[in-house]
């Protein structure tokens, strides 16, 4: 090779090698944030929205499914418009996935699966562009019972306290799987969907706005008191210390805890006015003093220790994909720290504690999952919402749920003495209206204090059949006022039956 010839080589080796590092520089450096550019933010909606999102689904009663969330195909520039077609009954499920802002719910966390990016799509894609077929996103099914959900959304909305704020919560207690799950006030998903910015902008402005804060999950997202709902707690601890159901207690009209001077009462003069009672007959009449003297009794140590069990303080709990460990991100229940200020246990709040006052905080869903652990026979599941990834084209199946043990919370024997005393709850106590012909329902009550607002009602409880759980249900009113608590009763009776009709009865 002669002189030019090699010096022409060797600059064109020096071209290509800075040709080579360039494009390197761009593809691994440069390259995240010019795809992400703001010039670029047209293309890429349009290139996102040039295929088909795939469907969020609810079982529709056998093996039927109806979506919730789905796209249909439009004559504008933007070629699919996400569609909400029950408006509000499953906003805080489903979520929303704006043009213009962040999404929410499950159309957040499996965006990747519904809008077609997912590598569980890879095949999908390829067979696509083969066959010459429309990419689209992947389906997802969700363990959502539409006549439960619905049953929820109506009861709670229609409630006849005329109570604004509220949730529901109910699941299966031997999977995990979530039933329903309504938060009040609602929004429809639907404004939020708009093609258009400016009506995006003012539909989430509206939300936004709203002082009683729609676009809150109150299910998982909020805490307050549990009033008496939290008794199944110190049930648990009182017969793993050796009570029974029908080991006498004291109780009588008043009760004044040690270092105070405060009085604690009953709901009215005809609760367990005796000077004893059994554990059962506490439970059942929900006897203030008879528990608070049990928490001091106990200790803050037990009781704390049997809250955790049943899962209080799991500040890592999500509801979701149980698969990715993705989903909502689930408030904190918590005990709170029933200490003087040296530390040492105080007693006078381990009196309050007992009975759900003073720090004592639980989400909807915690309480849904108390009870579904007590009628799992004492193992608490993992709670979910995802049930199955579906293809875009529905002949694949890239997810199955496989239902997971998340902590057992009482023994089996435990589980089912209190399984005997929530079902007395419900059969001769403060829960009758959340019987169900041909089950066997358990529950608890709730009336909690919050020192600002009228008194909060609960209701937390169970149906079985044959021994086995099939659901369990969580029911909050905020601020309800007298009758709280049996208008909460009576909203999860609707909601069990919804259940146990899907399932014909069986």
């Amino acid at each position: 090779m002669n002189a030019p010839l090699r010096k022409a080589s060797i600059v064109i080796l020096v071209l290509f090698g800075l040709l080579f590092a360039n494009l390197n520089w761009v593809q691994a450096a440069k390259g995240e944030e010019y795809r992400t550019h703001e010039r670029n933010s047209f293309r890429l909606r349009d290139v996102e929205y040039d295929k088909q999102r795939g469907n969020i689904e609810v079982h529709a009663g056998g093996t039927s499914t109806e979506a919730v969330a789905l796209s249909k195909s439009t004559d504008g520039r933007l070629r699919y418009q996400r569609e909400y077609p029950f408006g509000d009954v499953y906003a805080h499920v489903a979520g929303y996935k704006p043009v213009y802002g962040t999404a929410s719910s499950v159309e957040r966390f499996e965006n990747d699966y519904l809008s077609g990016q997912s590598d569980e799509l890879f095949t999908d894609r390829v067979r696509a562009m083969f066959t010459g077929e429309e990419a689209a996103g992947g389906n997802v099914l969700l363990s959502i019972s539409k006549a439960a959900q619905e049953a929820a959304y109506k009861e709670l909305k229609e409630n006849k306290l005329g109570v604004k704020v509220g949730a529901a919560v109910a699941l299966d207690p031997s999977t995990g799987g979530i039933q329903a799950m309504v938060s009040m006030p609602s929004f429809d998903p639907s404004p939020l969907a708009s093609h258009t910015q400016a009506d995006t902008d003012a539909a989430f402005a509206a939300y936004d706005g709203d002082k009683a804060k729609p676009l809150l999950n109150r299910a998982v997202a909020e805490t307050w008191p549990p009033g008496s709902v939290f008794k199944v707690i110190d049930s648990a601890a009182a017969l793993e210390a050796g009570s029974t159901p029908e080991t006498m207690m004291q109780a009588g009209p008043s009760y004044v805890a040690p270092g105070t001077t405060h009085e604690i009462t009953n709901a009215s003069a005809n609760v367990c006015p005796q000077q004893q009672i059994s554990l059962i007959d506490a439970l059942t009449v929900s006897c203030n003093t008879s528990f608070s003297r049990l928490g001091v009794e106990l200790g803050r140590d037990v009781i704390k220790k049997k809250a955790q069990d049943f899962g209080f303080e799991d500040e890592a709990l999500t509801c979701g994909n149980l698969k990715e460990n993705s989903g909502l991100t689930v408030a904190t229940s918590h005990v709170g720290d029933v200490a003087n200020a040296d530390g040492t246990e105080d007693k006078a709040a381990m009196a309050q504690t007992a009975i759900g006052q003073k720090d004592v905080r639980i989400t909807p869903l915690q309480g849904a999952m108390i009870a579904a652990a007590v009628a799992n026979d004492g193992v608490q599941m993992r709670p979910y919402l995802v049930e199955r990834l579906l293809g875009p084209d529905r002949t694949s199946t890239h997810y199955t749920v496989n239902p997971e043990e998340l902590r057992r919370s009482v023994s089996s024997d435990v589980a089912r003495d209190l399984q005997t005393m929530m079902e007395s709850v419900v059969n001769n106590g403060t829960a009758t209206s959340a019987q169900v012909e041909g089950y066997d329902v358990g529950g608890k009550t709730g009336t909690s204090q919050n020192g600002v607002t009228d008194n909060h009602g609960w209701f937390v409880g169970y149906a079985m059949k044959d021994g086995k759980a099939v659901s369990a249900v969580a029911v909050f009113l905020e601020a309800a006022g007298n009758g709280g608590s049996a208008e909460a009763t009576r909203i999860a009776g609707q909601i069990l039956k919804a259940v146990t009709s899907e399932r014909g009865g069986n």
